[in-house]
């Protein structure tokens, strides 16, 4: 009855020391002020039960002093407190563009590169609740897998189905910088950020990587560049009529392309090697654009008093009541 309840005045609490005063008054002084009929002997009644009357003599003082207890915690004004905390964040718009070119099924990440960055996006976005997230994929050309949105549930169920084959191949860099700018330049984010994916150089596409670039930084989008591939060569699987066969592929990646993107909109250009590195990239950009929270607590008070009054008043009038007509006394 009291959990989570404080009293406005607690030292009126003292006060239900008066019950067990007006308890021992009752059985010991007031007994011996009842009025009474001398007999010269009470075994003619010994066989007569007592009555209903007799056997409830006693409900008036306990009316009487749950009546005075209630009335006194009332007068001690219980009340109940709930908090909580407004948040009110300043959110971060982001575009992820990632390369799903052919040569991104290569091996050199496990199960392979699209899948990787598939598994460490997914991690990125459950990290990032308060932010809205998009999706741009590219090849030859780019085009939007899933629109800026808070709901990461069906961004992620996108993100899932994205497959290397869904366009023609190629690595269009500029198209997919400018496809996830169209997407960010009309949001009213503090901060727009593009993390882009790719493993290849720029071979496709209408538009060139440095004029996208240019147009990110002219809507205040940084852009963080992330080279997929291990050094050297990597393993690439191929079809035969024998089974999948593999074969060492050169990586080539444009890293001096993805350094000037970077610098020319004030993000950063990451290489990733292996799943490990692609992971610790992402950990550091997640901590690099972090979303502003302002918390402001509040406390939030309920009177709890009406209702120990009411039921005080309730049985103080019970009370007065059966002292008045059903148990009073005739001298």
């Amino acid at each position: 009855m009291f959990s989570d309840v404080t009293f406005a005045y607690p030292w009126m609490l003292y006060f239900l020391l008066i019950i067990p005063v007006m308890i021992f008054w009752y059985w010991k002084i007031g007994k011996a002020k009842q009025p009474s009929l001398t007999y010269s002997s009470l075994k003619i009644f010994k066989d007569i039960p007592p009555s209903l009357k007799e056997k409830t003599r006693h409900v008036p003082i306990i009316l009487r002093s749950l009546a005075i207890a209630f009335l006194i915690v009332a007068l001690a004004r219980p009340q109940s407190f709930s908090s909580g905390q407004n948040v009110t964040t300043e959110g971060i718009d982001i575009v992820i563009a990632l390369d799903i070119s052919g040569s991104m099924i290569s091996e050199d990440f496990k199960p392979n590169r699209v899948e990787a960055a598939k598994n460490v996006a997914d991690k990125f976005i459950d990290g990032r609740p308060n932010d809205r997230i998009g999706l741009v994929v590219f090849a030859r050309q780019a085009f939007t897998q899933c629109p800026i949105t808070i709901d990461h549930d069906v961004l992620k169920n996108l993100l899932q189905k994205v497959e290397p084959g869904m366009v023609p191949d190629g690595t269009a860099i500029g198209n997919g910088i400018a496809d996830a700018v169209g997407r960010l330049k009309d949001g009213q984010a503090k901060s727009k950020v593009i993390i882009l994916l790719t493993d290849g150089v720029n071979n496709a596409g209408e538009i060139d990587p440095l004029t996208a670039a240019e147009i990110a930084k002219t809507y205040g989008i940084r852009v963080y560049t992330i080279g997929v591939g291990t050094e050297g060569q990597a393993p690439y699987p191929i079809q035969t009529p024998f089974g999948i066969r593999y074969q060492m592929m050169p990586v080539e990646i444009d890293e001096g392309l993805l350094q000037t993107i970077a610098q020319t909109t004030g993000g950063q250009y990451f290489r990733a090697t292996n799943n490990r590195t692609l992971n610790e990239i992402y950990k550091k950009i997640d901590k690099l654009e972090k979303s502003k929270i302002e918390v402001t607590s509040y406390r939030n008070a309920a009177e709890l008093f009406s209702d120990w009054l009411d039921i005080g008043l309730v049985l103080l009038l019970v009370e007065l009541g059966l002292s008045k007509f059903v148990f009073r006394k005739i001298p």
